[in-house]
């Protein structure tokens, strides 16, 4: 069965789970503030596990040297996102941010996993780190107007990057984890996907979809996001040889992912337009149903 075949069907089930998030919002089941303690549930406990759960692999030469490519491969291709995301959005800071950052830990890991195992997160934890570090700086920067401090306290204290260097760890340690522990690290990382799907349901039911769907500077930041950034970071990673096949296809769909849920975040934290940056998530997600699929059924024509 082909990757983009597996996709789709990873993808049916990310519906489902969206839906069962925007029905029991719709249906006053959960609150917004319920919403918020799920997505701290997340960003705290649940990405930072299989962060940690990507790291736990044998530490051969071979390995360590593709770590090493794909941290010059996630940086090149994070720089070229938001290179152009500045060009067609250079007035408009939340679709700049929008356009720039994809939903990688929440949306891209789980695919990632499902369609091509779960060792392959070991070669996205270099794009998620990046991508965490520039929405803090780079990303708030931009909402601000130039007004974001950068606390390096804040990016060292992050959870992802905890995660990251306790994964260094017991990577380049050898050391193995004690079986509870990584018991506990797989169930919580198992939880990544239905929590992250369930609370992006949540976003969907707090926007007017008549309204949304009638707005086109969405669909420009979804086609930028969706189709444009994907397109430029295959080709890059094109030069990439084929023996790095597994690593290519995991940082494609990392960057091929709707707008990450952070903008929503961080434009709420700074006051600059909550309901537009949620519509700007939500559009996307939709639309990236139809557009990974695709992508990924190229990338596999081409490579």
């Amino acid at each position: 069965m082909s990757i983009a075949v597996i996709l789709l069907q990873q993808l049916i089930i990310m519906v489902l789970l969206m839906a069962a998030g925007y029905l029991m919002f719709k249906g006053k089941k959960i609150s917004l503030e319920g919403s918020r303690s799920l997505a701290n549930i997340l960003v705290y406990l649940c990405l930072p596990c299989v962060i940690i759960k990507g790291f736990l692999v044998e530490q051969t030469t071979q390995a360590t040297i593709g770590l090493l490519i794909s941290a010059v491969a996630a940086a090149v291709t994070l720089g070229a996102a938001m290179w152009i995301s500045r060009i067609f959005f250079k007035k408009d800071a939340v679709a700049n941010f929008a356009s720039a950052f994809s939903n990688a830990g929440f949306f891209g890991v789980p695919l990632i996993t499902a369609c091509i195992s779960d060792g392959a997160t070991f070669y996205v934890a270099a794009f998620i780190a990046f991508l965490n570090l520039l929405q803090w700086t780079y990303g708030v920067d931009l909402l601000t107007g130039g007004r974001g401090k950068l606390s390096l306290k804040k990016v060292i204290t992050a959870p992802f990057m905890i995660a990251i260097l306790i994964g260094l760890f017991f990577y380049f340690s050898g050391i193995a984890m004690p079986h509870i522990l990584l018991q506990c690290v797989n169930f919580l990382a198992g939880c990544n996907t239905p929590i992250a799907m369930f609370t992006i349901g949540i976003y969907l039911a707090q926007t007017s979809a008549t309204a949304m769907f009638k707005k086109k500077v969405l669909y420009g930041v979804s086609a930028v996001r969706l189709i444009l950034i994907p397109l430029v970071t295959l080709a890059l990673l094109s030069l990439l040889p084929a023996a790095y096949m597994e690593m290519k296809m995991a940082i494609l769909i990392a960057a091929a992912c709707p707008v990450g849920s952070n903008v929503a975040v961080y434009a709420h934290l700074h006051d600059r337009n909550y309901p537009y940056a949620v519509e700007t998530v939500v559009i996307s997600t939709i639309l990236s149903l139809i557009s990974i699929p695709l992508l990924v059924a190229l990338a596999q024509m081409v490579w």
